[in-house]
């Protein structure tokens, strides 16, 4: 696979998802990656959910496309030997918590010794300071504090709740892929290798803030007009036989959804006479939206409100989406055999180059699949590297 990131290498001795996310990413575009992890069951993200053996199907999702390296970090032979590894890497990523690194010895200084122009990335929680380092930090407990949950806040019941999906960790790691990236080409320009710091919760704000904080940003409150929040029409309603998402309160659109739900007489109505009116009204517009979808099938409605240019879509079961047109017609996912796990659906990199073209890079792999392979290549005899793993610096050990 020749993608853009073809020629660059990078060593990651990441858990979880953020961390292991950020490699893939950059393993999807062409990047030589090789993922550290320990002894006793390496990642612990391996063991979770639908499995085959060591390899969990969330795990493979965020760590194809590497190879899998076991080293002893509490013995300073495997230190040195991670220390050589990044010597000849283009880009380190650590999730550790604070101070970690340094304990260990590959903190970015120790690190920089040995590579001066090393990239080195910390993924943090929280950030390296400040009053929550010593916390565990998960993408629900982010959610928590970001904003996330409260935005989920069910109307009718003012329960805020959880998005049922890692997002914070996996925007975190889209990040952490992007500033990777700034960060080569800053260093192709000529200004060296650097130290790149993101936490989730400075993520999680950023991508929630420009829609999810929409009114609380304008901070001058005299020259504000108020408007509605753009949350509130995510409404998902009632079909006879399911469910449907849809939003149409513009005035190109409202015609539409009357015409298509057989009700004229809404257009007259002061209280829908304009957007602002919609708006101002809501509550009233959605209780009768709600009457007339309730009794209606599903498919049919959605052929009537794209007949008059009303965009919405009916909920699909997670366990159908492959087999939506769409979806199918673009061959986003692929299905095909992948070593140690068989038959596995997947989706391709989303993003399509002209030049660089990118596509699915090296399977998951096993825990210890590559250490002897990798350790050769930094030059390593067999008789060393059987040494290595006689004293238990290298490879896998059966987990407690």
């Amino acid at each position: 696979m020749a993608g853009p990131l073809e020629g660059f290498s990078i060593v990651e001795a990441c858990q979880m998802v953020a961390g292991p996310l950020a490699g893939t990413l950059c393993a999807d575009l062409g990047a030589e990656v090789v993922k550290v992890e320990a002894p006793e069951g390496g990642d612990r993200m391996r063991y979770l959910g639908h499995r085959v053996g060591s390899i969990g199907a969330l795990w493979a999702g965020v760590n194809r496309g590497k190879r899998s390296v076991v080293l002893d970090l509490q013995q300073p032979d495997g230190v040195q030997l991670l220390r050589s590894l990044v010597a000849r890497s283009d880009v380190f990523i650590q999730n550790f918590r604070p101070g970690v690194a340094e304990r260990l010895g590959i903190d970015e200084q120790t690190l920089r010794a040995v590579n001066p122009s090393l990239i080195y990335v910390s993924v943090s929680g929280f950030g390296e300071t400040g009053p929550y380092i010593d916390q565990k930090s998960y993408d629900y407990v982010v959610q928590a504090l970001s904003g996330m949950a409260a935005l989920q806040t069910d109307p009718s019941t003012g329960e805020p709740a959880l998005l049922r999906n890692i997002v914070i960790d996996k925007v975190t790691a889209y990040m952490a892929a992007q500033s990777i990236i700034a960060a080569l080409l800053a260093r192709e320009r000529g200004k060296g290798g650097q130290h790149v710091r993101l936490s989730m919760i400075d993520c999680a704000l950023a991508f929630l803030w420009p829609d999810g904080m929409m009114q609380h940003t304008l901070l001058s409150s005299d020259l504000v007009t108020p408007g509605p929040h753009m949350a509130d029409n995510y409404i998902v309603r009632r079909t006879t036989d399911g469910y449907i998402a849809l939003m149409a309160t513009s005035n190109s659109q409202f015609p539409g959804l009357c015409a298509a739900l057989g009700k004229p007489e809404w257009l007259s109505d002061p209280r829908f006479a304009t957007v602002a009116d919609r708006d101002r009204n809501a509550a009233d517009l959605n209780a009768l939206m709600a009457t007339e979808i309730e009794r209606r099938d599903g498919t049919e409605l959605v052929q009537a409100l794209h007949g008059h240019d009303v965009p919405c879509a009916l909920i699909t079961a997670v366990a159908d989406v492959h087999l939506d047109p769409q979806v199918q017609h673009n061959q986003v996912l692929i299905e095909h055999e992948r070593p140690h796990v068989g038959l596995v659906r997947e989706p391709r990199p989303p993003v399509r180059y002209s030049v660089t073209a990118t596509a699915l890079g090296r399977h998951a792999p096993k825990l210890d699949e590559h250490t002897d392979e990798v350790l050769g290549e930094l030059g390593l005899s067999v008789e060393a590297i059987s040494d290595l793993r006689a004293r238990e610096v290298v490879g896998a050990r059966r987990r407690a």
